[in-house]
């Protein structure tokens, strides 16, 4: 396997689905506007061959790396073998669903020491990014990638860190309460229930009274929270109402 597939190791969020999308791009053009290109390359005569898609938005139909375990997860082996004997629509579909299934394996090879909600957060991006099999079989457009750097910050993306950084810190104070401190923990009570509730649920804060949440207390999912770039919740609603009243 080329060595520019695996030259680097993203590691946050944002790394690791900026790496992501690069290598659906890359993939992406290999089996739609440089389709003929592959499909010359993938000659059945040729040993097991693999369709890698780089970080720097290339890609390449290669023998995979010899070394056990390879550095990254490798993609399905052996797409040449098939190319003559199906016919190609159907043949470019497989190799776009088993390419989907690498894609998904190599950003959580990258996330692998992420947290539930950093997790939730990688796999709401690459969720809203039409799969290659989608695109392929054109049963989704390719739409313009989410953006998780706009070039400032936004005041969105600095409530979503303010998140993650409350729900550690919940898992730290609820650590703390299993050898005794059962005190340190009161400061962070959700403004609806009152309570503490589970350090592994998703809370967010108001960004009026900067009041925190749990989600399922004002009925806000992860995935709804990153679509909110202001979030108010039910009390300053209320207020901003009356006051418009």
């Amino acid at each position: 396997m080329a060595s520019n597939s695996s030259s680097h190791s993203p590691r946050t969020v944002e790394e690791i689905f900026k790496d992501f999308s690069a290598r659906h791009a890359a993939v992406l053009r290999a089996l739609t506007a440089d389709v003929e290109e592959f499909f010359s390359q993938c000659d059945p005569e040729r040993d097991n061959l693999c369709l890698y898609g780089h970080s720097n938005e290339t890609w390449e139909v290669a023998v995979p790396a010899e070394e056990v375990p390879p550095e990254l997860p490798e993609p399905v082996l052996g797409i040449n073998f098939a190319r003559d004997g199906m016919e190609r629509r159907d043949w470019l579909s497989l190799v776009a669903m088993h390419t989907d299934s690498w894609l998904l394996s190599v950003a959580f090879y990258f996330g692998a020491r992420l947290n539930r909600n950093e997790r939730s957060r990688l796999f709401t991006l690459i969720n809203d990014l039409p799969t290659v099999f989608e695109v392929v079989t054109g049963r989704k457009p390719l739409k313009d990638k989410p953006s998780v750097d706009s070039g400032k910050k936004s005041k969105n993306n600095t409530k979503r860190e303010k998140q993650v950084k409350a729900n550690q810190r919940l898992r730290e104070e609820s650590d703390d309460e299993d050898e005794g401190n059962e005190d340190e923990h009161e400061e962070t009570l959700c403004g609806s229930c009152g309570t503490n509730g589970n350090a592994d649920e998703f809370w967010i804060g108001c960004d009026i009274c900067e009041r925190w949440y749990h989600g399922k207390c004002v009925k806000i999912t992860p995935a709804k929270a990153q679509s909110i770039k202001e979030y108010r919740c039910p009390s300053c609603s209320n207020k901003k109402a009356r006051h418009m009243g």
